[in-house]
């Protein structure tokens, strides 16, 4: 076969040529690190290694959004515990208020010291965190959850936060289900008196006597007294929808009574003596607005009103303390569940970021596995191509300096 002289030059040119790419694609693997340095060095393991950095990208934003989270139930639960401190030191000046030997001006005192209480109640409420967004406003984070008469000003919409691929968590709760609400699922009842009542009869603590008579607090009572000795109560079913009204029933106190029965498996305990036309409700704290602000307001009110030497004042006002201590220890126990759940919620967090943290050294070993350089091999490769070009280049020297060839030259 003949073999023309530009065959065998474009033949030694084309060698170079390709142990010098070869050599470049060497030296730019060596210089970035990584195996592929255009995905046509390996299409299936380019196109794994995009999935797996997509993968491991969420898994990083997903870290990120438990973070904000974790900050934002802190800021909760900092708020909220001190909430719980408040309301312990609410509790006990209710106790203190208590005390027959007190004055109209002691009492008046810690009417500003309620009042205060309340003050400090609102700030609570009103939390901002660190972007200036109201905590416990729900969806509404740019306005404050509650005007100054107590009125709650947000939704009911918790902010969710997408903490892993299936879980959202909710980075805080709503002001509603916690200054406004009692305990979820409490069976404790609430006494009140009626604003004109002429008696010195005070309601105590109402306590249901007989689960299976009432379950489940399904009933509020209105009570009247038509004597001294006798009353009247009217049950509201609130197990049907809408609730149903009952006709009265007519009791009589029992002498030195100490309680006082109204039907259905409930019963008061009762100090003082009624007079006719006294009126009292009785009713579950479950179907009520249990609105700190508007408890502490009444308890101010309460306080704030004469009842020195006046026993009808005084049992309005015991009355008054006895609905606000019933009121408050609902509330204090709801805010109890809300801390619980928060706490509940960052131990998530927290086993979703070691879980999280797993999974992306998981993905990190993939992706080395794909893209990272094996140095040692690379440089082994490296030489081989140097020797290969040395030799593709004498090669071509050699065959160059041929007599034949330099004939063939022009003069």
């Amino acid at each position: 076969m003949r073999i023309s002289t530009s065959l065998v030059f474009q033949t030694g040119l084309n060698t170079i040529n390709a142990q010098q790419s070869d050599l470049m694609h060497l030296y730019q693997q060596i210089g970035s690190g990584q195996k592929m340095v255009t995905p046509s060095d390996d299409p299936l393991g380019a196109s794994q290694a995009i999935n797996i950095s997509q993968s491991q990208a969420q898994n990083t934003r997903y870290a990120g959004n438990r973070a904000v989270a974790n900050q934002n139930l802190g800021t909760e639960e900092d708020a909220l515990n001190s909430l719980t401190n408040l309301l312990v030191d609410v509790r006990t000046r209710l106790v203190q208020a208590g005390n027959g030997t007190l004055s109209d001006s002691d009492r008046q005192t810690l009417a500003n010291v309620l009042q205060n209480a309340r003050d400090t109640a609102m700030g609570i409420a009103n939390t901002t965190d660190g972007n200036g967004q109201y905590v416990f406003s729900g969806s509404k984070g740019s306005s404050p959850a509650f005007d100054a008469a107590g009125t709650y000003l947000g939704d009911s919409l918790q902010r969710n936060i997408q903490a892993d691929a299936t879980r959202q968590i909710a980075g805080s709760d709503v002001g509603s289900d916690i200054f406004q609400r009692a305990q979820p699922g409490t069976l404790a009842y609430t006494s009140a008196a009626a604003a004109g009542n002429n008696g010195t009869a005070v309601l105590g603590g109402p306590y249901i006597s007989d689960r299976t008579a009432n379950p489940d607090a399904r009933y509020s009572y209105a009570v009247s007294f038509t004597s001294a000795t006798d009353y009247t109560v009217t049950v509201t079913d609130h197990s049907a929808v809408p609730p149903t009204v009952a006709a009265p029933v007519n009791y009589t106190l029992p002498t030195n009574a100490t309680e006082m029965d109204l039907g259905n498996g409930t019963k008061v305990q009762l100090s003082g003596a009624p007079a006719t036309g006294d009126a009292f409700t009785v009713e579950p704290l479950k179907t009520q607005n249990a609105n700190i602000f508007r408890t502490l307001d009444n308890l101010v009110a309460a306080l704030n009103a004469p009842s020195q030497g006046d026993d009808k004042a005084s049992a309005a006002l015991h009355n008054a303390l006895n609905t606000g201590m019933q009121q408050l220890a609902s509330s204090y126990d709801n805010v109890l569940t809300v801390r619980a759940s928060i706490g509940a919620r960052m131990n998530e967090l927290t086993a979703l970021n070691d879980s999280g943290s797993q999974r992306g050294l998981g993905f990190t070993q993939a992706l080395s596995g794909l893209e990272d350089l094996d140095y040692y091999q690379a440089t082994t490769q490296l030489n081989l191509r140097k020797m290969a070009l040395e030799g593709a280049g004498l090669a071509f020297q050699t065959i160059q300096g041929l007599s034949l060839f330099k004939m063939g030259k022009p003069a």
